[in-house]
């Protein structure tokens, strides 16, 4: 085995090696440090590194597997690149921005808590945008995080980082947040898998575990790596009063999916779609046909009031939640200080009529799903976003239409919007560019294990996505 196919090993198949002795934790954290060493200054997918730590970590990891000490948990001895908007206590969090100081934080977050707690390493913080407000990551701290398949494009955001390093090699599984896509965006454009979990699944910190449209969730190389890490981040949490009980713990394996009923569509009915987007989408959708499901595609009875109500409930929620950084407003990157700047401007009306076409909009998907098992449409409506794209200078077209700078070529808010719907990306094939694109398997509310059914189904329909 190659450095190279030990640094893309899937998480599952290490565990199996660690077990069976056949695989040192020490070889694989070795062989990821390796490759972020050598693909750092490429792709910059990393912020801060522990990798000396790390390498200790292993250590106490193999002798674990040896017999020597603890018997392993869950995630023994596998690197977790932990975004870099979360905490670990002890430790610096900068959320991509010169306004936040390099001192230790005095708490873990439930989710990173879980994960360490599980015997995961954390190797390295991953990178984000400036306070993850973009769907795209670069920063004035960190620079310009690039997408390994070509690094001229973006490998999404807010979770970008996460997203790169799962797709280099640099790590075996990466947290993610999402409160407009910030999981599956990356997912799409990194050619990995992102899991928005429905609401009150998994823990939030506070005050966005209280922001209906914000969740934690897993990104993986593997749809079965991706149920391992939800299965440890997710359950009820002391510190968040949202989280469900009892824990929803996803089966490994799943029924075949023969007789299922899916609907689609292309477009959420008002998005512009590029034409690479919609073939790839069309040619899983073929494959879903050839296990047995029905697939029809539906009409939905939704317009660009979604956008706009999505657009304005983040600025009036995320927006004003990063102000206080305005405190140092020279600090800051552009795209940040003016998501601030028009957060303080937004207005409380303007956010109830949001919540008014957020409820209009769930009741007519609910109606739109009625008799079928889950919803399929794409991840994002274009591949091909420049790794370093300003919202406040440059702009978007996707079929001769201009987008909006902030949301306009992503499919991903509404779901946000409905955060009841667990939300499952997956890869759907490439663009020209050499650039991956993705699709959403949506569930109904809380049906977790329907869209891991349905995303397992294709990972093995396809001989696996990597």
């Amino acid at each position: 085995m190659t450095p190279d196919d030990l640094a893309l090993m899937p998480a599952h198949v290490a565990l199996t090696e660690f077990r069976a002795r056949r695989l040192s934790p020490v070889e694989l954290t070795t062989a990821l440090i390796d490759r972020a060493e050598a693909d750092q200054g490429r792709i910059n997918p990393f912020t801060f590194t522990y990798f000396d730590a790390a390498l200790d970590a292993a250590k106490r990891a193999e002798a674990s597997y040896m017999g020597k000490g603890s018997p392993p948990r869950a995630l023994e001895g596998l690197c977790v690149a932990i975004k870099d908007a979360g905490h670990i206590a002890g430790l610096p969090t900068s959320a991509g921005s010169l306004t936040m100081p390099d001192i230790p934080q005095p708490v873990t977050s439930p989710i990173n808590e879980r994960v360490l707690e599980a015997g995961g390493i954390a190797h390295a913080r991953s990178a984000t945008p400036e306070f993850s407000c973009a769907t795209f990551t670069h920063s004035r701290r960190w620079g310009v995080t690039r997408n390994p398949w070509n690094p001229e494009f973006t490998p999404g955001g807010s979770s970008g980082g996460a997203a790169a390093a799962l797709a280099a090699g640099m790590t075996s599984l990466a947290t993610g947040s999402d409160i407009g896509g910030s999981i599956r965006i990356p997912a799409s454009c990194c050619h990995v898998v992102g899991y928005k979990p429905p609401r009150g699944r998994t823990p939030v910190d506070v005050p966005f575990n209280l922001e209906f449209y914000c969740h934690t969730g897993p990104l993986a190389r593997t749809v079965t790596d991706t149920i391992i890490l939800q299965n440890v981040m997710c359950g009820p949490h002391p510190r968040d009063v949202t989280t469900l009980r009892p824990k929803k713990v996803i089966p490994l394996t799943h029924s075949p999916i023969a007789g299922l009923k899916i609907a689609v569509s292309m477009d959420l009915g008002f998005y512009d779609v590029d034409s690479e987007v919609v073939r790839n989408t069309n040619a899983m959708l073929d494959r879903l046909r050839d296990m047995g499901a029905e697939v029809e595609h539906i009409t939905l009875p939704w317009d660009r009031s979604i956008e706009t109500a999505t657009e304005a409930h983040l600025t009036h929620v995320f927006g004003t939640s990063i102000a206080p950084a305005l405190a140092q407003p020279d600090l800051m990157t552009g795209y940040a200080r003016r998501f601030a700047e028009d957060g303080l401007a937004s207005d409380p009306q303007t956010y109830l009529d949001a919540l008014y076409v957020a409820g209009r909009a769930g009741e007519a998907f609910s109606q739109a799903m009625a008799g079928f098992d889950a919803f399929i449409c794409p991840t994002t409506a274009t591949a091909s976003i420049a790794a370093d794209f300003d919202p406040l200078t440059d702009s978007i077209t996707i079929n001769g239409q201009r987008q909006s700078s902030f949301l306009g070529w992503v499919m991903t808010a509404p779901f946000n919007m409905l955060s009841s719907h667990p939300v499952l990306a997956v890869p759907s094939g490439w663009a020209a560019s050499n650039l991956p694109t993705g699709m959403q398997i949506v569930g109904r509310p809380y049906d977790d294990d329907m869209v891991f059914r349905i995303g397992l189904a294709l990972e093995h329909a396809t001989g696996g996505f990597v």
